[in-house]
């Protein structure tokens, strides 16, 4: 029984030593008897054309914005103080509401004032009868030059006195300066108050203006009519604004330039101190060649991009840019329109290799 077993041992050690040593050597025979699986897998291996994805070049509508904040300011924006003191007599408006110019909001007691005009009155009528028979007087050669003159003077010192009163008298009437709304009171009938005190704010926003400031190497881009957009944090819906007046020098310490443009505000949905955004538009051009940021490639003196030429090879072009949106690059020399511009493989592909592209939009 031990030694069927042995021989069994031995004929399997055999047959597996059989095995390992024949079994490269068929594998090896059937590679040579199929030369097109061979040739398949070489040309797997080592491709010939690198695959692409290519752009395009065509003519765009090229809006160069400029993103940045700013501020909502008033149209007019004033804190009303009398210009005389005195005691309220009245207050004539209601905190929020809406005036227009010249509306009278506050009346102080003008009773002295009164007073003083009525005393006046009285005194020119005296004065005005003087000076009417003194002229006649004169006429006749009865008085002298000397003493008409004495009379005409007290007559004129007169109605000088009365115009110095009828103007203190206006100002015991606050009224408002121009269309607006009015903000909270600060003061109350019966309160004697000073050239100093403050009634209230009056504010108009409608329009609004809307300060900001761009990077000085756009100033030469501005222009006054020029748009702008704007949105706050709350509505985030644009309205479009129009710049009317800039600075005219540059800021030194933020080395930028401040700006204001106008917009309506009939719904006031802006009001002044908000914070918003602005797309500020610099310019607009028809016919611009873009093309996605990542084809660009730069070098030691300036920036190329990689074409695909005839024969499906790649060609090298030496190019210009203007200017850079938030995804693409404008070209402005270059390339023409029906290029195709490689947007992958740039960093692979070199002058004279065959590319298999792929056009994307």
């Amino acid at each position: 029984m031990k030694k069927q077993t042995k021989t069994i041992l031995i004929i399997a050690i055999v047959l597996v030593v059989a095995i390992i040593f024949l079994y490269p050597r068929l594998s090896q025979f059937k590679g040579e008897s199929n030369p097109s699986s061979q040739t398949a897998s070489s040309s797997q291996a080592n491709p010939q054309e690198l695959p692409v994805k290519v752009v395009e070049v065509k003519k765009e509508r090229l809006e160069n914005n400029l993103n940045i904040t700013g501020t909502i300011l008033p149209n007019e924006s004033v804190s009303l103080r009398p210009e005389i003191s005195g005691l309220v007599k009245r207050v004539a408006f209601k905190e929020g509401q809406f005036v227009k110019k010249g509306t009278p909001l506050i009346y102080l007691n003008d009773d002295e004032l009164s007073a003083q005009y009525d005393r006046l009155e009285f005194t020119k009528k005296l004065f005005e009868s003087q000076e009417n028979r003194q002229k006649q007087l004169l006429e006749r050669e009865a008085i002298s030059q000397e003493e008409y003159d004495i009379v005409l003077n007290q007559f004129n010192t007169n109605l000088a006195d009365l115009r110095l009163i009828q103007a203190q008298l206006s100002k015991t009437v606050i009224r408002a300066p121009f269309d607006g709304v009015l903000g909270l009171r600060q003061i109350s009938e019966g309160s004697v108050i000073g050239t100093s005190d403050v009634i209230a704010s009056i504010i108009n926003i409608d329009p609004i203006k809307i300060e900001f400031s761009i990077p000085e190497r756009y100033a030469n881009s501005v222009k006054l009519n020029s748009k702008i957009f704007f949105s706050n944090e709350v509505g985030g819906v644009e309205v479009e604004g129009v710049v009317y007046a800039f600075e005219p020098n540059i800021d030194p310490a933020t080395r930028t330039l401040k700006l204001r443009a106008q917009s309506p505000n009939k719904e006031r949905k802006f009001l002044p101190g908000m914070f918003v955004r602005i797309r500020f538009v610099l310019g607009i051009e028809e016919n611009a060649f873009m093309v996605p940021a990542e084809a660009i490639i730069p070098e030691l003196n300036g920036y190329k991009v990689y074409v695909v030429g005839p024969e499906n090879k790649v060609e090298s072009r030496v190019i210009t840019i203007g200017t850079r949106t938030e995804s693409s690059v404008q070209i402005v020399e270059g390339v023409r329109e029906g290029d195709l511009v490689l947007t992958t493989g740039v960093l692979q592909v070199r002058a004279g290799m065959p590319v298999n592209y792929t056009k994307i939009n």
